[in-house]
């Protein structure tokens, strides 16, 4: 029936009502509880390591062989280890010392291996193939494994433990980085900016480069746990921080004789290992949850 004749009989014509679909809007960050308990644990062992000269109450380095190996009381909270030194106080330099190499040791892979990725997945060629075997050699080999073996040639030491993670994590920022590249290099977007004569790195760098970042910054929060717990296990087989430097692996392994008398010296320090990486894994399913734009709300 036509307009016309539709008024002609005295009905109104119909319409169709076109429906615009609703835009998905970023879930506001204060919405997300993993992200708020991540931020909120993960920014208090930060505090805390920060603030260590101000909160210890000991010298980490302290002893006192008449009280080693004491239980808690008024004057010391967690008792004391086998030189009698503060375990409260090496428990809270332990944070700044583990809680640096943790982040320190993710920056040198993170930015190398960021750059590396972007280069092989947007140009490829020879460079992307070469890099590509590379890849795979290091993931035929347990992490762990690499890292132990580079740190017993390279010697104990905080610098070790930076160069030997550094050489085996940047492997996996290179992996993803590619992948996202590959797949961003082929949107309309980048179309778009290569038909319009924009030079290839800017469009690399200025358009590709940040709307490939959130994967890998989610990646590195859960890598900051893996580095956190290789350090903690080179102190355990005593190939991390030299001592007497307070280092949670290192207090895992002094207490662990004592764990049936003074069970506070190996418990304590694995307890703080557990909720740090338990404060990261939120923190990084937070972030996963809130730049992920499949899972926005």
């Amino acid at each position: 029936m036509s307009v016309a004749s539709a008024l002609l009989r005295g009905k109104a014509p119909r319409t169709t009502t076109v429906t615009r679909p609703r835009t998905r809007q970023l879930r506001p960050w204060y919405q997300n509880p993993p992200l708020i308990a991540g931020l909120g644990v993960t920014g208090l062992l930060v505090l805390v390591a920060i603030l260590a000269p101000l909160i210890s109450p000991y010298d980490p380095l302290a002893q006192d062989l008449l009280n080693a190996r004491q239980g808690p009381s008024v004057e010391h909270w967690l008792g004391t280890d086998t030189l009698g030194r503060d375990v409260l106080s090496r428990l809270i330099w332990g944070a700044q010392v583990n809680l640096r190499i943790g982040f320190l040791a993710v920056l040198i892979p993170f930015v190398f291996g960021t750059i590396v990725g972007a280069i092989a997945g947007y140009f490829g060629g020879w460079f992307d193939i070469i890099i590509m075997r590379i890849v795979d050699i290091f993931y035929a080999l347990p992490f762990y494994v690499i890292v132990i073996a580079l740190v017993f040639v390279l010697g104990s030491g905080e610098s070790s433990i930076y160069l030997a993670i550094a050489l085996v994590s940047w492997t996996a920022y290179a992996t993803i980085v590619r992948g996202e590249v590959m797949v961003a290099k082929q949107l309309d977007y980048v179309r778009g900016a290569r038909l319009g004569g924009l030079p290839k790195w800017r469009i690399l760098v200025r358009h590709i480069g940040p709307n490939v970042m959130s994967q890998v910054l989610v990646y590195a929060m859960s890598d900051i746990v893996m580095d956190i717990l290789a350090v903690v296990t080179l102190g355990y087989l005593g190939l991390g921080i030299t001592p007497p430097t307070p280092e949670w692996g290192s207090m895992i392994v002094e207490g662990q004789t004592f764990i049936t008398t003074n069970w506070l010296m190996a418990t304590i320090p694995g307890i703080a290992v557990v909720i740090t990486s338990l404060g990261l894994s939120w923190l990084g399913d937070g972030l996963s949850d809130h730049l992920n734009p499949d899972r926005r709300k």
